[in-house]
């Protein structure tokens, strides 16, 4: 009975393992622009190393997704992926979650217990927003990084511990040293391998890449046949300066793909801080200076084109019916033909 079981563990760790190297394989690193393309080299340059690693960028540039891929593309992938969160810890819970304690080590402290190091054993510990570390923790991770041991809170008997260590922040580092808040030698142990990620205002070439894998992961989520952006809606993501970067980005394309009822998504399907961003639309001239009638055969022409040619749904959002629809094509001169997509509806 204790070796099925046995069996069954290790099979399933083997399944997560698997599910883990595809959910962050290197082929997540989304994008085509030159910063992401070095990015993309040297994550694979590095997998195989157990060289610190530092990943500085801005908040939503994708930090712990590089973290996750460097781990599970790496000889690491079997051994755990430790998170801690440098900031969201005060200064003695942070050493005790860090380092473990022994029993009696503080008020509170009745057991013994194994800090997140020694959990990570073998694999990596990934120290999210270092730079709000303390000074004096500041000096026991050099020493742990120098001296590759840790002392639990309240004892002088050193573990030795096999980790890799991979920190990001999205401080600059180097202003935090000049102003006395981080250790320089600190940060030269951290910035081995030092990777940088662009905010994405300043790759917008990859934002097509990212909207459309967001598009087409959410659909397939909630079951939702929507295929494409509309060039307008596009237009509009490819213009917005996102403040919270790649994962506004994905917020964004989640919150269409959930409420859209188009087959594609339309600007009136995005976040109204993206709306309000967007210049007028300078292809539609002054209202003033045209016709009510001219005006109606813009729209008319910019609505098909904005469907791609599909009937039902230029007619939904105009509000008419499809002989309405045909009416309004004769009365404008317009051609449209019957597509496969539309035959049916």
């Amino acid at each position: 009975k204790r070796a099925r079981m046995q069996k069954r563990i290790q099979k399933e760790n083997e399944q997560y393992q698997k599910e883990m190297t595809s959910t962050y394989g290197l082929d997540q690193i989304i994008g085509h622009s030159r910063p992401i393309m070095e990015i993309y080299k040297t994550v694979a340059l590095v997998i195989n190393s157990s060289s610190t690693v530092l990943i500085q960028g801005e908040s939503g540039t994708g930090k712990e997704l590089i973290a996750r891929a460097i781990h599970y593309n790496g000889q690491r992938r079997s051994k755990p992926f430790v998170v801690v969160n440098c900031a969201a810890l005060p200064e003695q819970l942070l050493e005790s979650e860090l380092f473990g304690h022994v029993k009696g080590a503080f008020t509170g402290a009745f057991t013994a217990r194994k800090g997140l190091f020694e959990e990570a054993e073998g694999g990596t510990c990934f120290l999210d927003e270092i730079g709000d570390m303390s000074m004096p923790l500041q000096a026991k991770l050099l020493r742990v990084i120098q001296e590759r041991d840790i002392r639990r809170v309240g004892s002088n008997v050193p573990v030795h511990i096999d980790v890799r260590i991979i920190a990001a922040t999205n401080q600059p580092l180097e202003h935090r040293v000049r102003h006395g808040l981080f250790r320089e030698d600190l940060l030269y142990r951290l910035r081995v391998v030092p990777i940088t990620l662009p905010p994405l205002r300043e790759r917008k070439e990859d934002i097509p890449l990212l909207a459309d894998y967001f598009l087409k992961r959410y659909c397939a989520e909630v079951n939702k046949e929507v295929s494409t952006f509309s060039s307008s809606a596009m237009d509009m993501m490819c213009q917005y300066s996102w403040p919270g970067n790649v994962r506004e980005l994905q917020h964004s394309v989640e919150r269409a793909v959930t409420l859209t009822t188009n087959t594609i998504i339309l600007p009136e399907d995005l976040p109204e801080s993206i709306l309000y961003n967007f210049p007028a639309d300078d292809d539609l001239p002054d209202i003033k200076l045209m016709t009510l009638a001219e005006l109606e055969k813009r729209y008319f022409k910019k609505v098909l084109k904005e469907t791609g040619g599909n009937k039902s749904e230029a007619a939904r959002i105009l509000g008419i019916d499809r002989r309405t629809l045909y009416r309004m094509a004769e009365r404008y001169n317009i051609a449209i033909k019957d597509k496969e997509d539309d035959k049916g509806n």
